[in-house]
């Protein structure tokens, strides 16, 4: 069984509160992950930004539109209990618990669109939406990584437009901003230098120069193939060098790939994704437009001593 939505959580977690006990989120996360037939795996997977499991983000959301639509309250840090507009709704042999049913509750619409707060119930109508089946964070999260899928074709677009000494250039920005080859002025002395054998430069692997690695940039449209990786091989064992890396502004094909897989010295290969996400992550040739900061509530803070 995949992760439910938090949606689907809701009734059986308002189910689970039925007994008028106060509970806490890892006692309901315990319950649920039965109910569910959750396997460990399951339970384990995390949000794309790797800072929480997505069953449990997807139940903390949950309790909190309960909570906002009066159906579940909040009694201390940690803990809730069902109330009577809980049981009340249980009462009726309800089905199902999603967003649209929560509507119906002015608290909820007040939390929903606080724009909108002077609004009836009745005059609330919400959209039907493949969103409404994600964690707000969930939403972010995946908004985030459209805009940077975006941002990375961008990326490949231009360096495609451009020269082959402005791609050697930004791949030498690239290897030194992620701690490679010491200095630019330094890097910049070193690749594009060789130019023989297959081979386009040489760039330290360390700041002292303790080892180098040998390098292939190839602004290409189509696939790398594997006899151009062995070529690229050939000549690093010509120089008796242990690691090389071959950047593409393409793709590999699956015979290259897995050719590395299985060779010494050491490849390492860079598609044109791979490239773009890298210039993403360290900021070379992009800005930032907007930063968005995401806070959780300080509960320290309204610890009284």
């Amino acid at each position: 069984m995949t992760i439910p939505d938090f949606q689907s959580i809701m009734l059986p977690l308002l189910q689970f509160s039925s007994d008028s006990k106060e509970h806490s989120l890892t006692e309901a996360k315990t319950h649920l992950a039965s109910y569910f037939s959750l396997s460990d795996e399951e339970l384990n997977e995390m949000l794309p930004s790797q800072r929480a499991k997505k069953f449990y983000n997807r139940l903390a959301w949950a309790k909190v539109y309960l909570v906002r639509a009066g159906l579940l309250e909040d009694i201390r840090r940690g803990v809730f209990t069902i109330t009577k507009r809980g049981l009340k709704v249980l009462s009726s042999d309800i089905k199902k618990i999603d967003i649209r049913f929560l509507t119906q509750y002015p608290e909820f619409i007040a939390f929903r669109d606080r724009s909108k707060k002077e609004k009836k119930a009745t005059e609330y109508q919400i959209e039907e939406s493949p969103s409404l089946d994600v964690t707000p964070e969930e939403a972010l999260e995946a908004a985030y990584e459209e805009l940077r899928s975006a941002l990375s074709s961008q990326i490949l677009e231009h360096i495609h437009s451009c020269s082959p000494a402005f791609f050697e250039r930004l791949v030498v920005e690239v290897l030194v901003a992620m701690g490679y080859g010491g200095s630019i002025r330094d890097a910049g002395k070193a690749i594009g230098r060789s130019g023989d054998e297959g081979i386009d430069g040489i760039i330290r692997e360390d700041r002292l120069g303790l080892d180098v690695i040998y390098l292939q940039a190839k602004r290409w449209q189509g696939k790398v193939s594997r006899p151009e990786i062995q070529k690229f091989v050939g000549a690093l064992h010509g120089k008796r060098a242990k690691k090389g890396i071959f950047i593409t502004t393409s793709d590999f094909s699956k015979e290259a790939i897995s050719y590395v897989a299985n060779i010494d010295p050491r490849v390492i290969l860079v598609n044109g994704q791979q490239l773009a996400e890298y210039m993403i992550d360290y900021n070379i040739g992009v800005s930032t437009s907007v930063t968005y900061a995401v806070k959780n509530i300080d509960n320290d803070y309204f610890v009284e001593d």
